[in-house]
């Protein structure tokens, strides 16, 4: 082992060991137990590198800025910085955090050291995303191709969803349901192999809260995601979904005002209310005299289950003006409440919901959504989302 014969500076010791060389770097003593600590670093190509990154370590631990090296993984981190979250953010967040890092942050940098990760790592892993990222089959193309090419089976009825799972690697609910948008001419569009911008965003955001986080508890010495590049969204217009003309709009409520949740769909198209708004929305939120109704909780699906939540934002709790035509609907809506609620007496639940079945079941939102594809269908107006009537 050589040592250093040049310039002495107090705490380092710089030497060679084999063909490269390392440092050892002086931390002071442990505040607790009072053992010396050191930092040692090998590898450097030449001696001038490691004595750069030897005073670039005593020069962060003078500024109170040090972090030692470590083979903690990104998995591993993220798997901990998880667990703290699980109790910090609503479970929807949560949930898509988990999702975000087990479909596509684990599977290409989970294996790499988390002092590895550097602004130019996050710009690839994030180009790679949005041409090649996404993890889940197309298998709504997928059944589609099976079923039109089987669509005079059965007296045009199509094939059975038995076999259209099996083929098509699905699960027998999976196939009844798109056998059923088949028929009413739901044709799905191919989905690209990569992730929507938005996605990529969303998954962006989500490390650079992960990251920071590492450097307030002393893993990093910088956040990489503060000035990783994003994918710029076209802004072509060209996969923006276009709103219902007013015709349209007029032809689904003709139908929608016969369905049971004629007040809630009046509501939607009048207000702009999102599903989960709409799922969530309660009596108490309605004052049908000021004409007004202000959205505070919502109803949400997480992990295929619904659950209640307070909003997406602290702006999304709001106070909105009702038009007479909505106003009306609505005292309508709640007059069928109360007549149920009375029939079936102490068994009907006491949530408040105004989005629930004739025994006070609530809806989920997924079957809000399916409820209202069924009465696009019936209209005969172009399908668009539930989330797009707010446009």
């Amino acid at each position: 082992m050589g040592r250093h014969q040049g310039p002495k500076i107090a705490g380092i010791t710089v030497y060679k060991r084999g063909q490269t060389w390392s440092y050892r770097l002086d931390l002071g003593a442990d505040p607790v137990t009072g053992d010396r600590q050191r930092e040692n670093k090998g590898g450097f190509d030449s001696e001038d590198a490691a004595w750069k990154a030897a005073l670039e370590s005593q020069f962060r631990l003078e500024q109170g800025r040090h972090v030692k090296p470590s083979q903690r993984k990104v998995a591993g981190f993220l798997d901990e910085w998880l667990t703290v979250m699980k109790d910090s953010v609503k479970p929807s967040t949560y949930q898509n955090y988990v999702d975000y890092t087990g479909a596509y942050v684990k599977p290409a940098i989970g294996n790499r050291r988390l002092q590895d990760i550097t602004v130019p790592v996050l710009n690839v892993l994030y180009r790679r995303l949005l041409v090649s990222g996404r993890s889940k089959p197309d298998n709504n193309t997928k059944m589609y191709a099976y079923w039109k090419a089987r669509q005079h089976q059965r007296d045009g009825y199509g094939p059975k969803p038995t076999d259209m799972a099996k083929a098509c690697g699905t699960t027998i609910y999976a196939a009844q349901a798109a056998a059923t948008r088949f028929r009413r001419g739901r044709i799905p569009q191919p989905r690209s192999a990569g992730l929507a911008p938005k996605t990529v965003t969303n998954i962006h955001r989500m490390l650079h809260r992960a990251f920071k986080d590492a450097v307030a508890w002393n893993y990093l010495i910088f956040n990489p995601a503060e000035h990783a590049s994003l994918p710029r969204e076209a802004r072509s217009g060209r996969n923006r979904p276009k709103p219902w003309t007013l015709d349209e709009l007029a032809a689904w409520l003709r139908v929608a005002l016969d369905d049971r949740f004629a007040g809630i769909w009046v509501l939607a198209a009048t207000t702009g209310m999102r599903r989960s708004e709409l799922a969530g929305v309660e009596r108490d939120m309605l004052d049908l005299d000021q004409a007004t109704v202000t959205i505070e909780n919502t109803r949400v699906v997480v992990k295929g289950h619904a659950t209640e939540s307070d909003g997406k934002t602290a702006g999304s709790r709001r106070t909105i003006s009702l038009d007479p035509f909505t106003t009306a609907a609505l005292r309508q809506h709640i007059e069928m409440i109360d007549s149920e609620r009375e029939a079936f007496g102490s068994s009907y639940p006491d949530h408040g919901k105004l989005m629930c079945f004739a025994d006070g079941r609530r809806l989920d939102p997924d079957t809000v959504t399916s409820r209202f594809n069924r009465l696009v269908d019936q209209a005969g107006v172009r399908r668009i989302r539930l989330h797009d009537v707010r446009h």
